[in-house]
């Protein structure tokens, strides 16, 4: 990697890492909790910052825009539950709009398959997992924006054990988080995996669709 991209960009890729483990470090921690709902977006926010320097075109203005709606709403969330999830719809619609500009020219139908069953099963998946009928609805609009944005990375023309991999670790995070506190209610090891999960998705959608629009600029 040339220098300046070493001095320049790299940092903030590195600088996102960290704090997404300060974050899991902290997160049991004695810190409060304002602080640690701040370092909470933290991560993403450096990843909007990465996609924005790293390359300059729509494409990455529109994934910083994915990351920076995330971490927005990822720092919202357990405070202010509805605009948090709208936040995060936002971004899911984001991204959806990002992979619909770039999809593949060929799909085959195995992909079409992967493809639908996370646009469909997400949402049913969902449904059937939260245990709150206050926030059924809600949280099964925001599982469809998600199967669908999930949908579109695998149909993408970005690599798909990068970006589509991402997406579904995305979908997999979801699911966890919710079945934490439903049928896994008595097991320990869901709540270690989902923000590792979800920050590994989120930084794998970033990295491979920038190092994408790099190499075909």
């Amino acid at each position: 990697m040339p220098r300046r991209a070493l001095i320049e960009k790299r940092p903030w890729l590195l600088a996102s890492l960290a704090a997404a483990i300060a974050y899991y470090v902290l997160a049991d921690s004695a810190v409060p909790g304002l602080y640690l709902i701040a370092l909470r977006g933290v991560p993403f926010l450096l990843l909007a910052i990465y996609a924005l320097l790293r390359h300059a075109g729509q494409g990455s203005r529109m994934l910083a825009a994915v990351m920076a709606l995330a971490a927005a709403g990822v720092a919202v969330v357990d405070l202010f539950f509805y605009p948090g999830v709208l936040l995060l719809i936002l971004s899911h619609g984001m991204a959806i709009a990002l992979y619909m500009r770039h999809r593949r020219e060929i799909i085959f139908p195995s992909q079409k398959l992967a493809a639908a069953a996370l646009l469909l099963l997400t949402p049913v998946i969902v449904w059937q997992l939260n245990n709150d009928p206050a926030s059924t609805w809600t949280v099964t609009v925001y599982a469809m924006a998600l199967g669908g944005m999930a949908g579109a990375a695998w149909t993408s023309s970005f690599p798909r054990y990068r970006v589509g991999a991402g997406a579904v670790l995305l979908v997999l995070a979801t699911l966890l988080d919710l079945a934490r506190t439903g049928p896994l209610a008595s097991e320990e090891w869901p709540e270690t995996l989902v923000w590792p999960l979800y920050y590994l998705g989120q930084f794998l959608i970033c990295t491979g669709i920038i190092q994408t629009l790099r190499r075909r600029a």
